[in-house]
């Protein structure tokens, strides 16, 4: 009997998707609750899962095609045995496979798929290093260049170096849909919003002292360790309670206020950036948005989070440090009035009590929607977040 797979329901307000991948091909054994393609939408990459177990008979739409919720996108034909072997031994399409050291079945994420697929390696034979044993990308990539490596020859004379045949290439890729969405809706806030951003610098002496003196006990009772995100979004909760404009945004003709927190967290994923968002931070305490953190951080690489981790946000934090920048205006995510931008930390000469010292400092920067937020207002959210960072006892009573 033959049975049609269509796109399932993306979210709230998605209504289409593209074909990412397909995961398997017209032949191939097909178990059920397996993944027969990757979906990519506006915000992530998902899996489409068989819902019998068969062979898959035919493809209804080929990789880079639009496809509408509810379409039909591949036939299966029932009563194939699941564990048929041609399903497993298919390296160039997994959909499952077990780590070295345990043997046990393991479904692939979307990122790690295409890693797989990029560089040709068997899955089975690398050995996750990913939660419960699980592939990661970079285990893929470390694979692949070990493989890739020729073994160490006898040393020789050098050869000389070919010539230069002085040909110049270009390589067109097409922009993935998640891609071309970041691409609108930031093109789409400087067009819509008038965006300013308003900078400070922040000497992070104190909160790298908590951290030298606490690391240790916090990662022994949380199992998790403190980074400093955990200290900005908590200066960032005071600063929005303080001055609740710029935890708000604009719909119509009215601006809509909320008495909670939703912190976006801008993350670097394999197709782009994304912004998970951290639920109710006023009420968390450092270990729990410190997991929250990691965990979409771990989710993003292995490109396994949801269109649920992504759907809302009422500011956004951006940190561009982890990558070295030293300031910069990032822009804000829409519908959202507000982004806060972090950079390095450098050692730089500051005056203290009129004394030349060397601190460690960061530049810090607020870009904001003026139609919303004032000039004031924004000089005043960003200053109580440099006031709390450079004293925390601020963030524990509430000043």
């Amino acid at each position: 009997m033959a049975t049609e797979i269509t796109v399932p329901v993306l979210g709230e307000s998605v209504t289409e998707g593209s074909i990412g991948e397909w995961l398997k091909q017209p032949g191939d054994a097909v178990a059920v609750d397996e993944p027969i393609c990757s979906l990519e939408t506006d915000k992530v990459a998902v899996d489409v899962p068989s819902t019998v177990a068969g062979i898959l008979s035919e493809h209804r739409a080929a990789e880079g095609d639009t496809v509408e919720v509810g379409a039909v996108i591949a036939v299966i034909e029932e009563g194939a045995s699941a564990s048929t072997p041609a399903s497993a031994a298919k390296a160039e399409s997994p959909a499952a496979s077990a780590p070295a050291d345990t043997g046990a079945a393991q479904t692939l994420s979307p990122a790690v798929r295409r890693a797989v697929l990029e560089h040709g390696v068997d899955p089975s034979t690398i050995k996750g290093t990913g939660k419960d044993g699980r592939l990661t990308k970079e285990d893929v990539i470390a694979a692949a260049k070990a493989k890739s490596d020729p073994p160490p020859a006898p040393v020789a004379s050098p050869a000389p170096a070919p010539a230069s045949t002085g040909e110049r290439r270009e390589e067109r890729v097409k922009m993935t849909r998640m891609r071309q969405t970041i691409a609108k809706r930031l093109k789409g806030a400087q067009e819509e919003a008038a965006l300013l951003t308003t900078f400070n610098d922040v000497d992070m002496s104190a909160v790298i002292e908590a951290r030298t003196k606490y690391k240790d006990l916090f990662a022994k009772k949380h199992d998790i360790r403190l980074g400093f995100m955990g200290f900005f979004a908590k200066a960032a909760c005071l600063a929005l309670k303080d001055v609740p404009s710029v935890n708000a945004y604009i719909e119509g003709d009215e601006i809509v206020y909320h008495d909670y927190v939703d912190i976006s967290v801008a993350v670097s994923a394999p197709n782009g950036l994304v912004v998970p968002v951290i639920r109710d931070c006023q009420d968390k305490g450092f270990a729990r948005i410190e997991k929250d953190i990691a965990d979409f951080g771990k989710r993003a690489k292995d490109g396994t989070l949801t269109m649920a981790d992504m759907t809302g946000g009422t500011f956004t934090i951006s940190n561009g440090g982890v990558f070295g920048s030293l300031m910069s205006t990032p822009i804000i995510n829409p519908p959202q009035s507000a982004v806060l931008g972090l950079h390095r930390i450098e050692d730089r000469p500051v005056a203290i009590n009129g004394q030349v010292e060397i601190r460690p400092m960061m530049y810090i920067a607020l870009s904001y929607d003026h139609r919303l937020i004032d000039g004031r207002e924004a000089v005043t959210a960003l200053k109580i977040i440099k006031e709390a960072i450079e004293d925390p006892t601020r963030m524990l009573i509430d000043l």
